[in-house]
Parts: structure tokens; C-alpha cells; sequence
């Protein structure tokens, strides 16, 4: 076991419905598949595809307000509000997220009516019902009966402000270096570590944050949301064209490391994180 000396954590993020907006906590509980209330609504297509911000950057500045009982309030700046109430399960719908098909129960009309004027395509909103058994993570880095919501792939992504301060130097002595510095925002994570040395969490397979411990699982390869600024949905190249160059492992670009809880419990800000392994 190696205390990272001040290494704690930093900052906790959820994202009710995915590649919406991103909220800011001060604590969370930690369930098996991922924060509590983290990505446990999606936005699909009429074929049943998941619609991120690699389709629709304008989905970072759409928010979603987790209300009492699991419900949602959604909200634009140029949209009214509209409340979506948790879908009954008397049915399902497939939603195909990457590789996967997973069941999901959508939400009612007026979520689908606000969601669509928003992005100016036929959408639908869906709502996974029952996290602990509709989307097994990847099996070739996963233990039996492990579970994810509609998070990329893993429960949780951590990153390290140590490792954002080294990107942003080399986007500063790029060729592009007027797009930098970019904020932690562009990668989405769920927990920020600060404390620790750049690149640190390579070195990464189990850590624990407070009194929950967690497998680190794989790296995670970056796309085009990174690009995409979470204040205003305009795109650049940065920060993909730098980690293309200085983070690119097995043909992908990659920042922030894939996390699997090992135990139940709450996280909050401030809590200290530690090397187990």
C-alpha cells in the first residue's frame, strides 16, 4: 500500500443522462455500476443508436436535473423546461450503445418532443431500469456478474489534474497552442485525483478513495468529445492532436484510467486516495 503523500480527491462528477452536461458533487454513493445516478438515462436515434456528442456537440450544454425518486428535470437556455418522470417497466426498447444491446424503457413523449426540438433530429430518451443485470462490462476486463451503466464502458473514469498540467505544457508548445490550456471538463470524468506526479496513474491497479476501493481496469482511449468545448459545443483540435502525439498506446489516443468498484460506499471531496496496488 503507497499513500501518494496529498493525493485526495479532487473533484466528483455525475452525468444523468449521457453526454449531457456534466454536475459537480461533494459526495456520491458508489454502486457496482458506477456512481449513483451517473448515466442511467441516454438519448437514441430511431434505429436505436445511442446519439452522443460525437453526433451532437450541442448535448454539452443541455441539463439534466436529477429529481426525488429518479426522475429529471431537462433544461436549455433557449428550450422550457420539461419534467420526465422514471418510465414504468412495462416494456422495453434495444438500445445499441457500441458494441452492445442492451434493454432500456423509454421515457414518455413529452421527454422525446423536448429532446428532439433540442437537437433538431428524431430522438428518444431511455432510462436503464435495472443496472445490476442490462450491461455486463467488456468480459476481457471484467469478473463474472459485473455490471456498467450507459457509461462508455466502465462504471467510472478517473483522472489526475498532475496529468492534465503535462498535457496542457505540451499543447502550449504545439503548433495549435492557442486552443490550450483545456479544463479537466473535456474528458468527463467522474473523480479528479490531484496530488499525485503526472502519468501516475499508469502505474495504477487498485486504488482506494476514502474507504471504497476500486480495480483499475485499462486506459481510456479518447475520441472527438474531447475536442468539443463544454461551455460553448465548438470544436477545435486539442487536446486529441496532442495525446495522437505524446499518449498514443495501442492505436488510440489516451488520458484518465477505467475504474470497476470493488466495494459499496460513499466518496466525497477531500477524501484521500491510495495506491493498493
Amino acid at each position: 500500500m503507497a499513500v501518494m503523500g496529498n493525493a485526495e480527491l479532487h473533484s466528483i462528477h455525475v452525468h444523468p443522462v449521457k453526454a449531457f452536461r456534466s454536475h459537480a458533487l461533494q459526495e456520491a454513493v458508489v454502486e457496482p455500476w458506477g456512481l449513483a445516478g451517473d448515466r442511467r438515462w441516454v438519448l437514441i436515434d430511431d434505429g436505436g443508436k445511442v446519439v452522443t456528442q460525437r453526433e451532437q456537440p450541442r448535448l454539452a450544454l443541455a441539463v439534466a436535473e436529477i429529481l426525488s425518486g429518479g426522475g429529471l428535470r431537462l433544461s436549455a437556455a433557449d428550450h422550457a423546461s420539461v419534467t420526465v418522470p422514471v418510465p414504468e417497466p412495462t416494456g422495453t426498447t434495444t438500445v445499441e450503445i457500441f458494441d452492445d444491446k442492451v434493454e432500456a424503457v423509454l421515457a414518455d413523449a413529452a421527454a422525446h418532443a423536448w429532446c428532439s426540438a433540442y437537437v433538431g433530429a428524431d430522438v428518444r430518451l431511455a432510462h436503464m431500469d435495472d443496472p445490476a443485470v442490462r450491461r455486463p462490462v467488456d468480459p476481457d476486463f471484467a469478473l463474472p456478474g459485473e455490471t456498467v451503466s450507459f457509461a462508455d464502458g466502465y462504471p467510472l473514469l478517473v483522472t489526475t489534474l498532475g496529468s492534465l498540467d503535462a498535457l496542457n505544457s505540451l499543447i502550449a508548445q504545439g503548433d495549435r497552442a492557442e486552443e490550450g490550456p483545456v479544463p479537466m471538463s473535456r474528458f468527463r470524468p467522474n473523480v479528479v485525483v490531484s496530488g499525485t506526479e503526472a502519468w501516475a496513474e499508469d502505474g495504477w491497479s487498485r486504488i482506494a478513495i476514502g474507504d471504497v476501493t476500486f480495480r483499475v481496469t485499462r486506459m481510456c482511449g479518447r475520441c472527438i468529445v474531447t475536442t468539443t468545448d463544454q461551455d460553448t459545443a465548438r470544436r477545435g483540435k486539442e487536446p486529441l492532436r496532442t495525446l495522437a502525439k505524446h499518449r498514443r498506446f495501442g492505436g488510440k489516443a489516451m488520458f484518465g484510467q477505467n475504474l470497476v468498484p470493488e466495494t459499496r460506499g460513499s466518496v466525497r471531496v477531500g477524501d484521500p486516495v491510495t495506491v493498493l496496488a
